[in-house]
């Protein structure tokens, strides 16, 4: 019986706990309990000595009654988060949180995957993830903290610590099906944690903390762009698409902040400070690989633009009852529409439950899918606006349907709809259509008084140069003010500097950009002292290539020298559908007309022959795929020999040296090519074509490796890497390249990457020339890429039981086939999905197209000869093709473009070795003058015979990059050099670029000995303006090593070139005469 007695005897034994304690804390603890009744009596007593009224004991009283319960109320709200979530799965399955709202994402929606793998890496890592923050808090922020102020100098966190609640991964859900270069992830997370952190300050015994932290939202992780090499992923970029629920439970001084009143607007001001980083329109970028450009990632052009017509609502719930309810009312309503941080209000209807509204707004959407439309009814009132009702529509659902024009029921209320018609604008980079767009914006009336826009532009505002100082010499602390006609918007500041970095990003709606301007003005922080201005008609965007200007820009009413640069994009809003944006007819009133909770109904209904009422959409007759279809281009690697390789087949210990058998594997975009091996051959020829199609990637690189084939394990010969940026910024290169990792050994290739051109003209002499070539490898090389866009089909027909197919399209040309994705049952499935392929000659191939319902019953095929696209207007065809083995009305909308790839070899081969290469040689083709191009080599031209007075040539590249602001020179190599003495020379490369002669402007490379066609390989940049370098004047002279005391000669060849000559921005790759010394 002792374990009877034990609980009892436990339960009465834990309430007098003083007994226990030492008679020192038993005297502090009673005093306290004292002191606690003191302070409570002494407002009291207080209230009476002075003489003031008991309302404001009463009224302290409230709020110290309201403090407390709001303490308690967050307090169990923790606690039953915390409860919830380490009970999850038993919860799930209870009756009684079977709503949809308490369910897990990965309940509600079957495309949301659980991830509990994670989630135990969370928590078992969190002890460490706590010891992180801890260390980052006390040893790095909080002396940054007592740096900043003097008042702060005895501040110190005495307590960290983010407890054993970790954060909790709900769901995550990939979206894959998007873009091919890119991993979507959208991470339902929920923490709600113990987490208590104290800050003291001890200097004015101030205490402060947090005790309890629980956070809700949908964190969108996008990975991009991937590329071909580790990390695999370029960057990694964060942003909640919707604000995060946020509750924080204060301590110690910061009680107060749970005042009512007070503790709404100290989670708003937190949740502010967390939306300028982390909620849209704003991304955290982490790049993980050099020459990324982290802007284009951090703010990216919007995906598009949505026009919403708040038209009309119905039936709306009667607020403004009289007699307190006896007598029933009417409303006074109005309408909230919310996208991300865009809000806007209508204007309120007095006294009617069926308002009409007939109201235009437009919202630039940045991310779908993911965005959504939020409309709320409230009714106006005096005092408080009482709620009407609210509907959320995804944006996904218009940009798929483009226009959506449908009544939508209001949620949370017992009755009432509302009527809108959605319409996505399309982003186009071209100005072709601007007049189109105005004329029908003209046409469109609303009671806004906005006007439609025809354009929306964008402005990334990146950095400014040598702004002028303030008085006394003092830096200034600039920021920008943009303004458009009445739209102003504001940089951050940059504090104490002249050059400053603001790296922000603008939008603008432009209702027509044939008049308006950009007015940017840069002041200092104070906003009354100038320090530049500059204004930019639009009109000049609309002269330039895609609507883009990228570049430095002289500042007014500055200084001489100072700058700003911005990248500015303008790009046109065109509704795909050819119908003019028109107010739908009334709702009908019959009931089931088309309601829906939120979904789409078929109001736009068009009578079949024969009379029967058919709904039946209207269908776009054009297909509208990403702007980033067929950018994509075509790199040609050739093959051409090696030298001086490493001997590994030895025998007799090494004592006899033999020879090997090299072969080369090219990787690049995950892609392999191999060559064949020779044997035993040190000087091995190769003569091989390969061909592959690349998307222009930060970082991307090619990389060669050498192996001499054994019968065992091959042996290593060498490697080196190439930069795609490099190859696409010289478009052409034929040069040798030096292998690392071993002692000699070098590498001949022919690398270029093709021009894309849409003349079919050119196609015939691409074709010509390429009958002409042979290769070791038997490749024909490719006369044309092709792009394939598969957007919809339409009337497929159903399976054999009677059920809609699950469509998937098969796209096949010669030996290559793609497929799509497979859909969700229906006649009408959508991919929105591109693929390309090589064209060797589009006269004689085809495309084939299949559909299947999972890649096993027939649903009809389309075969596509090509020389039916070389017949369409620029080389595009895009419409809707029937297809065959199908029904009668069963079609597919897919647009196929052919580009032909310009290879300058076909001019620069195609003539005969010791044709005319005088200056009427290029008469025959005006167009093609390729400049960077070694012709003379090629057509094998003697060298001495063309200057007499030469001494040899250079070959250099010149350019100037404008993603990093530099002009850059490559001294690739000299040939022909003059010999300085019987051993040839010992020749490097000096140059300066002129009007300065300053060291910063003087270069030199390394000395090659005994070499009389050198290679150098060396790049040299200059941090100077495009302005500024087309004002220099390169002055080059190729040396000969020698010693102070030699009589052998030290120059031997000069060089002077004014830049301003030279297109700096395309690049100039070319072989230089070089002038000998006259005496």
């Amino acid at each position: 019986m002792p374990t009877a007695d034990a609980d009892p005897g436990a339960d009465r034994g834990t309430a007098p706990a003083s007994p226990s304690l030492p008679p020192a804390e038993r005297a502090v603890s009673v005093l306290w309990s004292y002191g606690k009744c003191l302070g409570a009596l002494l407002p009291v007593y207080l209230a009476g000595y002075f003489g003031f009224s008991i309302c404001f004991v009463l009224f302290g009283l409230l709020i110290y009654l309201r403090w407390k319960q709001s303490r308690q109320e967050k307090v169990m709200k923790l606690r039953s988060a915390m409860y919830l979530q380490e009970n999850e799965r038993e919860f799930t399955t209870e009756r009684v949180f079977r709503s949809k709202r308490d369910l897990p994402p990965w309940v509600n929606f079957p495309d949301v995957e659980k991830v509990e793998w994670l989630n135990k890496i969370l928590q078992q890592a969190w002890p460490f993830v706590g010891q992180y923050v801890e260390k980052l808090l006390v040893e790095t922020i909080a002396p940054a903290i007592r740096a900043s102020n003097v008042y702060l100098q005895t501040l110190s966190f005495t307590k960290v610590n983010l407890g054993e609640k970790a954060v909790k991964v709900a769901g995550v859900k990939a979206h894959t099906e998007h873009d091919k270069r890119q991993v979507m992830l959208d991470l339902h997370l929920s923490y709600t944690g113990d987490v208590e952190i104290n800050v003291e300050i001890k200097k004015y015994y101030c205490k402060a903390g947090v005790k309890g932290v629980q956070l809700h939202g949908k964190l969108r992780v996008i990975l991009e762009p991937l590329i071909g090499d580790v990390p695999l992923v370029g960057a990694i970029t964060m942003f909640f698409i919707r604000r995060p629920k946020l509750d924080i439970n204060w301590t110690g001084l910061t009680n107060l902040l749970d005042i009512p009143g007070l503790n709404a607007i100290s989670d708003t001001m937190i949740m502010d400070a967390i939306a300028s980083y982390l909620v849209l329109p704003n991304r955290l970028t982490v790049p993980l690989v050099a020459d990324l450009h982290v802007a284009q990632l951090r703010s990216p052009l919007p995906r598009g633009v949505v026009r919403i017509h708040l038209l009309e609502a119905e039936d709306l719930t009667a607020k403004d009852t009289v007699i307190k309810g006896l007598i029933n009312g009417k409303s006074d309503p109005y309408a909230v529409l919310r996208v991300g941080t865009q809000i806007f209000t209508s204007h309120h209807v007095d006294s009617n439950l069926n308002p009409q509204w007939r109201e235009m707004y437009e919202v630039i959407v940045h991310e779908v899918p993911g965005q959504e439309l939020e409309v709320e009814v409230f009714d106006k009132d005096p005092d408080q606006d009482d709620f009407l009702g609210r509907v959320k529509v995804e944006l996904d659902i218009v940009k798929k349907a483009r226009i959506v024009d449908d009544w939508f029921n209001l949620r949370d209320v017992s009755s009432g709809s509302v009527h809108l018609r959605l319409e996505w604008l399309s982003l186009l980079s071209s100005a072709d259509r601007l007049s189109e767009v105005i004329e029908k914006n003209q046409n469109l009336t609303t009671k806004t008084a906005d006007l439609p826009s025809a354009a929306i532009l964008a402005i990334y505002l990146d950095q400014a140069y040598e702004l002028p100082m303030r008085k006394g010499n003092k830096d200034p602390s600039p920021m920008v003010q943009i303004s458009i006609q009445d739209a102003v918007k504001e940089s951050k500041i940059c504090y104490g500097t002249n050059s400053p970095v603001w790296e922000d990003a603008f939008t603008f709606f432009i209702q027509d950009p044939r008049k308006q301007d950009i007015d940017i003005q840069v002041k200092d922080d104070d906003r009354t002292l100038p320090l530049g201005s500059l204004t930019i008609p639009l009109s000049r965007l609309l002269e330039t290539r895609e609507l883009t200007l990228d570049q430095w820009f002289q500042l007014e009413n500055s200084g001489s020298a100072s700058r700003i640069y911005a990248k500015i994009v303008l790009r046109i809003l065109w509704l795909s559908d050819d119908t003019t944006p028109t107010t739908p007819s009334p709702r009908p009133s019959t009931s089931g007309s088309g309601t829906s909770q939120g979904g789409i109904t078929s109001d736009l209904n068009s009578t079949v022959p024969g009379g029967l009422d058919k709904p039946q959409p209207t269908w776009p007759q054009h297909t509208t795929p990403d702007q980033e279809f067929a950018t994509e281009g075509v790199l040609r690697i050739h093959l051409m020999e090696a030298q001086n390789l490493i001997a590994k087949d030895n025998f007799m210990g090494g004592m006899v040296k033999g020879k090997s058998d090299p072969y080369v594997k090219i990787r690049v975009a995950g892609i392999t090519f191999r060559s064949h091996t020779i044997k035993e051959n040190l000087n091995p020829v190769w003569n091989e074509l390969y061909e592959v199609i690349l998307t222009q990637l930060p970082g991307q690189e090619i990389q060669f490796e050498l192996f001499d084939k054994d019968i065992d394990q091959d042996d290593f010969l060498g490697r080196f890497k190439l930069n795609l940026r490099d190859i696409i910024s010289a478009q052409f290169i034929d040069m040798w390249y030096t292998l690392n990792d071993v002692k000699s050994g070098r590498v001949h290739l022919v690398l270029e990457w093709l021009p894309k051109v849409s003349d079919p003209l050119r196609l015939e002499q691409v074709l010509q020339y390429q009958s002409q070539q042979s290769y070791q490898n038997k490749v024909v090389p490719s006369a044309a890429v092709l792009f394939v866009y598969v957007e919809r089909a339409h009337g497929l027909p159903l399976k054999k039981n009677g059920k809609e197919p699950k469509a998937g399209a098969e796209i096949i040309h010669n030996n290559v086939s793609h497929k799509t994705k497979i859909c969700e049952r229906s006649t009408s499935p959508r991919w929105d999905e591109a693929f390309h392929f090589l064209v060797r000659d589009p006269r004689d191939e085809t495309l084939t197209v299949k559909l299947s319902h999972s890649w096993g019953q027939a649903l009809g095929a389309l075969t596509l000869p090509l020389r039916e696209v070389l017949a369409e207007p620029g080389l595009v065809l895009d419409r809707w093709l029937s297809l065959d083995g199908a029904l009668p009305e069963s079609q597919i909308l897919i647009k196929v473009m052919l580009k032909v790839l310009d290879t300058q070899l076909a001019v620069c081969r195609g003539a005969p070795v010791g044709a005319s290469t005088d200056a009427n040689a290029g008469d025959v083709m005006p167009r093609w003058v390729p400049s960077h191009l070694d012709l003379k080599h090629r057509s094998g031209l003697s060298i001495a015979g063309d200057n007499a007075n030469s001494s040899g040539q250079v070959k250099l590249t010149i350019g100037y990059s404008t993603d990093e602001n530099r002009l850059f020179i490559i001294v690739h190599s000299c040939r022909a050099l003059a010999a300085c003495s019987k051993d040839g020379a010992d020749p490097y490369v000096s140059f300066i670029l002129l009007p300065d002669k300053k060291a910063t402007t003087k270069r030199r490379t390394a000395i090659k000995k005994r070499e009389l066609n050198p290679e150098f390989n060396e790049r040299f940049d200059f941090d100077f303006s495009l302005e500024e370098s087309t004002q220099r004047r390169l002055d080059l002279s190729v040396k000969n090593s020698v010693s102070f005391m030699s009589r052998e000669r030290e120059l031997i060849g000069k060089l002077q070139l004014d830049l301003d000559q030279i297109d700096l921005k395309a690049g100039v790759t070319q072989w230089y005469y070089l002038v000998a010394e006259t005496v």
